[in-house]
């Protein structure tokens, strides 16, 4: 999402920028007081002041020293900024839906500054509409309706179909090959007629050569069709194999913050159904494109050559049909992706149903998911049914004016023949000349709806594929066998930067030590531990690892020295055995029953039918709560893991599976650095310190003890979960 607006030399004129003085933020002012549209008014922030521009005057200008406060707040429809100087609020403007978030982004930056703050605020977002025509974006970060993007798409396609050169060759020249034997066909019908059939001196023999070479001619192109055919289906296949394996990679190195951001149905849609589009178009068009355009071509050269005036005639619809087809052309795109977007909302809720079927269940809520299922897959059915009723009606139409100029060919090339001015033979190749114009034609006006398909399934695919991780190895990091010590130094975070989750994080962590987060829900415990496993980056401050900054540290070597376990336990479709070794898949037989020993594990793992060679099921339900998590366990023990993450790892749990579960967490945290998030405090009570999480910062840090004797925000937490304890004895 754009921060800084690029502004007219005028206006940056108006700002009177001093020496050193930068421009951070400008964004656009686009709604008066009374709520009518503006053009040409920014609200431009700098690292001295934030002014307000409108219509080429400088209407207000303060020193960001001068304010105690710069805020962004939504109100209907729209949002106001302003700043807050000598305890009164001060309105600098106004600004519709579509710019809240950069007007927030915008507010948080302005208050950084004033702290003193230098770095820039950055947005992750995508823009909502498109800048230049204004339009929705379709959740991709380029507009499919501006002409700049054209060229990116047939970018894209080029770039699909560079590395298979050698195939393009050999196809083009089958495409060549069918071009020059259909072309070739109505100048032999036209030899047999007028100068074999109806000269006086042929022979039979003569006859049967012709029609032998007609014949071979029909054999050839049914073998070079079928080759193309093949080789264009095995060609599709295998780019869309290449590009379901390439979007697969690229969601698994982006941030989970784009993960998050998206629909799973979606992103299922685009690696399955787009690359199958892809796939489609180079077996039904791809496969004929260079054939259609080279038959065409020469189709009217050869006509104009013959005739010039049946020609004209044969000519004169396909304006008409050019046309209608253009006119149509942004109805077509439009109708066709309304359907791929309710698509979408399928797969997704599809996807969150049949994950949720148990809640689903539990709930009762059978009837009602049916009847929700039902409707979107109704709306779906009628957009999906009003298209293909519209091509129904459109493609007939616009295949009967361009066959129009059949009957016009026949009648007058038909009086040309009777006065002589045209042999049989002559009309039978010019008629079988515009027979195949017309088929080509008709094939063309087929071509939009395909394209679509292509064009939108290759933004949608280059979406993905043109998206950066936010977090990646730099160029200068490095391998780092970790020791434990984790340091906060004035850390600050939020999963959007204006909207802070952490701030001014300070906390040094000692190797071996065991540090338990507390707080109220929301407080930003499981942020701590994201920023740790280093699933998301610091917006300011530093995170350091053994005293080395953990941007400076290889993903893979860091991760692989982390053990995580999590309240909700994910199992992978599979086997026990497999999942144990989804931390060192090279692990052997020997060390996943150690493992599986140590998490109290290996006992119910050997009541099961078979084995570690059970089948789990999807998600690992066809175990318990405590048999899954006790998995969860020996996979992160087979790690060997020098960090250890406990997030809620014993939270409802039965008593006799908690207890099992807390002798294996205290194997696993032996040695290590631990961080761990518990729901019952009680839990907590052996680690050597507790960091009290309040207000997005670093309330209380201290032993239970010295928490309890303080009588702080711990002492509080502690003292009311005892109450409800209490209570619910009694």
């Amino acid at each position: 999402m754009i921060l800084n607006f690029e502004l007219s030399e005028k206006d940056r004129q108006l700002l009177e920028l001093t020496q050193g003085e930068e421009i951070y933020y400008a964004l656009p002012l686009d709604l008066d007081h009374e709520g009518n549209y503006l053009k040409n008014s920014y609200v431009v922030i700098t690292n001295r002041t934030i002014s307000v521009l409108e219509n080429g005057i400088r209407k207000k200008q303060y020193a960001l020293t001068d304010c105690e406060e710069i805020k962004s707040e939504p109100q209907i429809a729209c949002g106001i900024l302003f700043v807050i100087r000598n305890g009164k609020e001060e309105l600098l403007g106004r600004f519709s839906s579509k710019h809240l978030a950069r007007f927030s982004y915008a507010a948080r930056g302005a208050m950084l500054l004033k702290r003193g703050k230098t770095q820039k605020i950055e947005s992750k977002e995508y823009e909502t509409t498109c800048l230049i025509c204004g339009r929705a974006l379709p959740g991709t970060k380029q507009c499919p309706h501006c002409e700049g993007k054209k060229a990116g798409v047939l970018h894209e396609l080029l770039l699909m179909l560079k590395p298979y050169k050698i195939q393009m060759i050999v196809i083009f020249l089958l495409m060549l090959a069918a071009s020059t034997i259909t072309l070739l066909n109505p100048e032999i019908q036209k030899y047999l007629i007028d100068d074999i059939l109806n000269a006086e001196n042929s022979t039979l023999t003569q006859a049967f050569i012709c029609l032998g070479i007609m014949f071979s001619l029909s054999i050839g192109i049914i073998i070079v069709n079928i080759s193309k055919s093949y080789l264009c289906a095995r060609l599709g296949s295998t780019i869309s194999m290449d590009l379901r394996k390439r979007l697969y990679e690229k969601i698994q190195i982006l941030t989970l913050s784009f993960i998050n951001d998206r629909r799973p149905g979606e992103l299922m849609n685009r690696i399955i159904n787009d690359t199958g589009r892809v796939r489609e178009f180079m077996e039904d068009i791809f496969c004929n494109l260079f054939t259609v355009v080279i038959i065409f071509i020469c189709d009217i050269i050869y006509m104009l050559i013959l005739d010039v005036k049946l020609a004209i005639l044969a000519f004169m619809f396909t304006p008409i049909s050019v046309f209608v087809s253009v006119a149509f052309w942004k109805n077509i795109h439009r109708r066709f992706h309304r359907q791929w977007v309710k698509n979408d909302d399928i797969y997704s809720q599809l996807q969150d149903v049949i994950s949720g079927m148990s809640i689903v269940k539990s709930y009762g809520k059978e009837g009602e998911e049916s009847q929700r299922f039902d409707k979107s897959s109704e709306e779906f059915a009628v957009i999906q049914s009003r298209n293909e009723v519209f091509w129904a009606i459109f493609y007939p139409t616009l295949s009967f004016i361009i066959g129009a100029g059949v009957f016009l060919i026949l009648y007058f090339g038909g009086k040309d023949v009777i006065y002589g001015n045209m042999t049989a033979g002559e009309l039978l190749q010019f008629v079988n000349y515009t027979s195949l114009l017309y088929m080509y034609l008709n094939w063309i006006t087929n071509l939009p709806r395909q394209l679509m398909n292509l064009v939108t399934s290759i933004q949608r695919i280059g979406d993905v594929m043109s998206q950066e991780p936010q977090i990646y190895d730099k160029k200068n990091a490095s391998k780092l066998e970790v020791k434990g010590e984790i340091e906060f130094q004035n850390v600050s975070f939020g999963y959007k930067s204006y909207q802070p989750v952490l701030e001014h994080i300070n906390l040094k962590v000692k190797p071996g030590e065991m540090i338990g987060l507390v707080g109220a829900s929301g407080t930003g415990k499981s942020t701590m531990i994201n920023l740790i496993m280093h699933l998301y980056e610091a917006d300011d401050g530093e995170l350091l690892v053994d005293g080395k900054d953990i941007r400076e540290i290889q993903l893979a070597n860091y991760h692989a020295q982390i053990g995580v376990v999590l309240q909700e336990t994910f199992l992978f479709s599979g086997t026990i055995l497999n999942n144990i070794r989804f931390a060192r898949p090279d692990a052997t037989y020997e060390e996943v029953i150690r493992a599986a020993k140590m998490a109290n594990a290996h006992d119910f793992i050997c009541r099961t039918p078979d084995g570690y060679n059970t089948y789990v099921g999807e998600r690992g339900f066809n175990l318990s709560g405590g048999e899954r998590q006790r998995l969860a366990i020996a996979r992160a023990i087979l790690n060997e893991p020098r960090l250890l993450i406990l997030d809620e790892a014993t939270a409802s749990l039965d008593t006799e599976s908690e207890y099992l579960i807390q002798k294996a967490l205290e194997r696993l945290r032996s040695g290590r650095t631990t961080f761990a998030i518990a729901h019952r405090l009680s839990t907590l009570k052996d680690a050597d310190r507790l960091v009290v999480i309040d207000g997005h910062e670093i309330a209380e840090v201290g032993t239970h003890n010295e928490l309890m004797e303080k009588k702080g925000i711990y002492y509080g937490l502690v003292t009311a979960q005892l109450e409800m304890q209490n209570t619910e004895k009694n």
